[in-house]
């Protein structure tokens, strides 16, 4: 006897093929450079490697406590110290997660309801707004135009609600690579100030800051402190992608619901990487040496391409690139970023696709994580087109 199962609507009727598996798939397909996805293609350190091999030779194979081993969250307080000069609990405000996405995942699990709305500033990580829809929040999404990307924070104060639960930000801020200033944030203090409302602070690019300029976490501003969730990521930090592995710092109160959720998602990461990440992270020049050494892959690759038909946008954080293709083309950005890996070699990421309502503003993002050899491939073949 056959049994036929209703049908339910989709969750998320409008998500499909993500731009980042499209692109490189059509990179994979035409044998193409892929500066598409971010993430880098040389190896992670030896000696990182070697404390992976010691923690799993070593009989560190099971679960690991849920909120993480200790050494690990101990480790990042630390360096929450150490580069901001603020005391983090490690026991009580830090959890390490499988990957920023999923931190942001429970993050917005733990707090939003159906009909809570939700601000975020486009253009902006795909995952944010999926996450938010799936537990019946709306988005209510700030278009930021290139290419500087500024937030008019009166904007903001209109798109405030009775119904706002959560603020998104990104800061560095993956595509535009534009960075939150110190006014940025007392701004958001103020307009926060007074209400109900979290924030939600992807802070996974917090390393990658150029030019002499310092990161501004929200840490650093107590009003916004306690009433967030702070986002990093191992694999930015460690050149691991592949390895998702995260944390999140938030007040204990919002780090018990964090948790709640948690438990029941992953319960527990990686046990043999976190001791090793926990004894590798106790040289602090891991972190510190980062922006010198992602600002020299992104001034190579910019002044490569500064005798090319593109223009190239300021990148103050991250490690992506913006260049407008304006004076080359009138496609769509898709439609281009296709035509470059078919034809010219190179896979990209159109910013639009970025917006919940794609804007075209003739633009595409480059991932500079790579190989020297690999940017000078990359700078051959889009000088020629």
């Amino acid at each position: 006897m056959s049994t036929t199962f209703p049908y339910h609507d989709s969750k998320l009727p409008n998500i499909t093929w993500s731009i980042f598996s499209q692109m490189s798939a059509l990179a994979e397909q035409y044998q193409a450079i892929n500066l598409s996805q971010g993430f880098p293609n040389y190896p992670a350190s030896d000696r990182l490697v070697a404390l992976v091999e010691k923690y799993l030779r070593g009989g560190y194979n099971q679960y690991a406590p849920m909120a993480g081993v200790v050494a690990l969250r101990e480790v990042l307080a630390a360096k929450v110290q150490a580069l901001y000069q603020l005391n983090v609990d490690p026991l009580d405000e830090v959890t390490i997660t499988a990957g920023g996405t999923q931190a942001l995942f429970t993050a917005i699990a733990s707090i939003i309801q159906p009909g809570d709305e939700v601000i975020l500033f486009e253009p902006a990580y795909d995952s944010y707004s999926p996450s938010v829809e799936v537990f019946g929040g709306k988005v209510v999404p700030i278009r930021l135009r290139g290419p500087a990307f500024k937030i008019d924070w009166d904007q903001v104060r209109e798109a405030i609600s009775t119904r706002t639960k959560l603020i998104i930000i990104n800061n560095p801020n993956n595509p535009s690579a534009m960075i939150f200033s110190r006014a940025d944030l007392l701004e958001l203090e103020r307009l926060l100030a007074g209400t109900a409302i979290f924030l939600l602070s992807d802070e996974v690019y917090e390393h990658l800051v150029f030019d002499g300029e310092r990161h501004h976490s929200v840490l650093e501003f107590s009003h916004l402190r306690e009433r967030s969730f702070v986002v990093a990521s191992f694999g930015k930090l460690l050149h691991t992608t592949g390895w998702k592995l995260g944390y999140v710092i938030a007040p204990p109160r919002l780090s018990q619901e964090f948790r709640k959720v948690h438990q029941f998602n992953v319960f527990s990461v990686n046990t043999p990487m976190q001791h090793a990440i926990a004894e590798f992270l106790t040289d602090t020049d891991t972190y510190r040496s980062l922006p010198a050494f992602f600002q020299q892959k992104r001034d190579y690759l910019a002044s490569g391409l500064a005798m090319s038909r593109f223009r190239v946008l300021p990148s103050a954080g991250t490690y992506f690139l913006l260049i407008d293709y304006s004076g080359v083309s009138a496609l769509s950005e898709l439609e281009f970023a296709k035509k470059l890996t078919i034809e010219h070699g190179v896979a990209t990421i159109p910013v639009s696709s970025f917006y919940s309502i794609p804007l075209e503003q003739r633009l595409l993002r480059l991932c500079f994580a790579k190989s020297e050899d690999t940017l000078q491939q990359a700078i051959s073949a889009l000088a020629n087109v």
